[in-house]
């Protein structure tokens, strides 16, 4: 029995030492060696593997990152349970990085970064956080915990989900008769939906006009959420007044994208939310001794909704 790694090489010594740690039973082969196909049991990627009729025997894809709209749900095989990422070093991570966004936003940092480039000696007036609504966009595990964590830190905070839920200090809207709604009191939109067909290209123009004029948009979903024309018109109109952009479609954006150098812009490459070895490989391991022991595990994508 063995376990295939395909990610960052870096990141897979750490797995290595920590199976070898808490798993000293299960080979640990880093891609693109898998030693004996038959063998394989466990797969871990982030990105997807061709030819995985060769591994007969495998019974467990795990994406080994949060979202899994990389892969081509119809091509695995559909006997094989592919399961997200779900530990604390993720979440975390995120909660960091939406809180660094959204309190650079609330006060205009931008702003003072174009203002020092010029030697411009300027205030702009500071608002409390509770006179700034945060819009989450997207409820799942991240949406909830960084809804929390921005309570926690005095904004107002409202969240919009396809299904409705309910947590503690946070407005939630639910369905697409709600969603008209929820973004017109949504002073910075923070987008952490999964990415499906039915949630492809909507941070468009469409979208953006149902903002207050001058919100913010924080997208840490996925590129292909965002239409970037869209996004530069509403930036040149005044409609929106900045974005913070950490993931993009293709990554990296071409090297003359005009988000590259969009004053109210700023960009950066893939890193609001990270996976920690240690906790991954052990919420990983706690999966595999769920599914050995035919229990439910955590995180099984549902392949008719994408995720």
């Amino acid at each position: 029995m063995s376990f295939v790694y395909n990610a960052d090489p870096e990141r897979g010594q750490e797995w290595e030492r920590l199976f070898a740690l808490h798993a000293p039973d299960m080979a640990f082969h880093h891609w693109p060696d898998y030693g004996d196909p038959l063998d394989v049991r466990y797969l871990g990627t982030w990105a997807p593997i061709e030819d995985l009729e060769r591994f007969s025997n495998l019974e467990v894809i795990f994406s080994l990152g949060a979202g899994v709209d990389q892969f081509d749900l119809d091509a695995l095989p559909h006997h094989v349970p592919l399961v997200r990422m779900q530990e604390p070093g993720i979440v975390a991570t995120m909660q960091a990085y939406v809180a660094m966004a959204v309190l650079g936003l609330h006060r205009d940092l931008l702003s003072y970064i174009a203002q020092q480039r010029e030697r411009v000696w300027k205030t702009w007036r500071v608002r409390p956080a509770a006179q700034c609504c945060v819009g989450i966009l997207g409820l799942g595990q991240l949406g909830a915990a960084v809804a929390q964590h921005l309570v926690g830190l005095g904004f107002s905070c409202r969240g919009w989900s396809r299904t409705a839920r309910e947590l503690p200090g946070v407005k939630c809207y639910a369905g697409e008769a709600a969603l008209g709604d929820f973004l017109a009191g949504s002073d910075i939109l923070v987008c952490l939906l999964p990415l499906t067909d039915h949630t492809r290209g909507i941070l468009d123009a469409r979208l953006f006009a149902q903002l207050p004029r001058g919100a913010s948009l924080i997208n840490v979903g996925r590129g292909a959420h965002l239409v970037d024309r869209d996004l530069l018109s509403a930036l040149d109109s005044g409609q929106l007044s900045a974005a913070v952009l950490d993931v993009f479609a293709p990554e990296p954006p071409p090297a003359d994208h005009p988000l590259w150098h969009h004053p109210r812009v700023l960009l950066t490459p893939h890193v609001a939310s990270m996976t920690q070895p240690e906790s991954a490989v052990m919420m990983l391991l706690d999966n595999i001794a769920r599914h050995q022991a035919g229990h439910e595990m955590m995180g099984v994508v549902d392949r008719k909704r994408g995720y």
